[in-house]
């Protein structure tokens, strides 16, 4: 069998088509399966490859009525082709139209001939990067310019499609024709070898003439045995005196500037990207000079807190909310919650994330004679919760944590969005006092 085309698809919207073949008798029929309607608004072009314009522009030439185009582009848009076959010369479809019973459209290209065949393997095998380019479903330029030259044309120029349909329309070409002209300028956008196929040959037969002429070609340019030099193994093997490597250099004082990063549309905010470069080179100085990374315990969700956390806090600014942007999206995060985690290393480092995000049973002991300590400062019945004890009006908390220090938090009333507060306590009393601004 031949290799499977690959799917149809477009790089810039996810509502373009796909299609993919039916499994064929041979390597000399295709079939691809009726491409579905789009679901853009129709103003994006049928061809994004030059080869792919090239075809739609020899449909055009067929025909000065553009109302008959138009609405083949509105039955192609639509998903009104069914599946097409492309065998040498003919590519055939079923389009539907205004009655139940689909159309047969086709559309007819002369193959090449057997020396034009020649002609056209023989320049691809010349040069590697055409051969690269056909693999990679790239038909360049250059190639197509070195068959021309040749006098090969693979693509159809004014007056070389021969239109045919089963509908009483005698326009030239009809707007199912059209529209089965327009679905194959998108299977050509990215598999050149359905052109090559509507020329004559199949895929899996033009990759193994094409590998046995890249081959010889090869053999020839390659220089003869005589002319290689040659090494004993003795001398090979012989011990050799490798000079000792240099000293490495000093590291610098400092760690370097990163460069400037423009601003370019759709791109990383710049002064975001300047930030993480000039952490990254801090790191990489520390590492360098010390043999030892503080970092390297972090997970990335940590680190992207840590980065944040060390923007300026009076405020956010462009710089610091496009910070934040971009470490929420690259931790699957959103900013609020970034934020949220920001506050809680400011108050307690790693250890203030993991009691923010990590409740936990306490063993006996430090949070158990909280509450008697909290009443005896006449403070309210606190509700203890696993490592939370909650003020009974729900605006206030305590959270201890594994380092034996009692955490504020605050929520609005009747809202359970805690935020931390305020400066963590080995004293529940202390921390809660702060907290209240008591």
């Amino acid at each position: 069998m031949s290799p499977r085309p690959r799917s149809l698809a477009h790089d810039r919207s996810q509502s373009r088509p796909v299609a993919r073949p039916r499994p064929g008798p041979d390597d000399l029929r295709r079939t691809f399966e009726a491409v579905p309607p789009r679901t853009s608004d129709g103003d994006e072009p049928f061809a994004d490859s030059w080869w792919g314009r090239a075809w739609v522009a020899a449909l055009e030439s067929l025909s000065m009525d553009e109302g008959r185009l138009s609405r083949g582009r509105t039955y192609a848009d639509s998903g009104k082709v069914a599946a097409i076959t492309v065998t040498p010369g003919r590519v055939v479809a079923y389009v539907h139209g205004s009655r139940p019973r689909p159309y047969r459209a086709e559309l007819r290209l002369r193959p090449l001939a057997d020396a034009d065949w020649e002609t056209f393997l023989d320049a691809v095998a010349a040069r590697p990067g055409h051969l690269a380019a056909l693999l990679g479903k790239e038909m360049p330029h250059s190639l197509v310019d070195t068959a021309t030259e040749a006098g090969v044309a693979l693509l159809p120029a004014a007056g070389d499609l021969d239109p045919g349909c089963s509908c009483p329309d005698h326009g030239w070409p009809c707007k199912h024709v059209a529209a089965l002209c327009y679905q194959m300028a998108r299977l050509l956008d990215t598999d050149p070898f359905v052109l090559l196929l509507l020329r004559g040959r199949g895929e899996r037969e033009l990759l193994e003439d094409l590998g046995r002429r890249n081959a010889a070609h090869s053999a020839r340019e390659r220089p003869s045995a005589s002319a290689t030099p040659s090494v004993s193994a003795r001398e090979a093997l012989a011990d050799r005196y490798l000079p000792l490597l240099p000293a490495p250099l000093p590291p610098l004082p400092h760690p370097g500037q990163p460069p400037s990063y423009p601003g370019l549309p759709g791109a990383r905010d710049p002064l975001a990207l300047d930030h993480l470069a000039t952490e990254a080179a801090v790191r990489a100085h520390t590492l360098l000079v010390s043999g030892l990374d503080p970092l390297a315990g972090l997970s990335p969700w940590q680190d992207a807190v840590r980065l944040a956390a060390s923007r300026p806090t009076a405020g956010l600014t462009a710089t610091t909310r496009a910070l934040y942007r971009e470490l929420a999206y690259a931790t699957g995060r959103t900013p609020t919650d970034l934020a949220r985690a920001v506050a809680a290393w400011r108050q307690g480092g790693a250890e203030g994330l993991a009691v923010l995000e990590t409740p936990w049973d306490p063993p006996a002991g430090p949070f158990d004679r909280a509450r008697p300590a909290l009443a005896a400062a006449d403070f309210p019945r606190f509700h203890p919760w696993r490592n939370h004890l909650t003020h009974p009006g729900g605006t206030l908390q305590l959270r201890f944590g594994h380092d034996g220090r009692w955490y504020g938090y605050e929520s609005e009333p009747g809202e359970d969005d805690w935020w931390p507060r305020a400066t963590p306590d080995t004293d529940p009393v202390g921390a809660l006092m702060e907290l209240s601004g008591g």
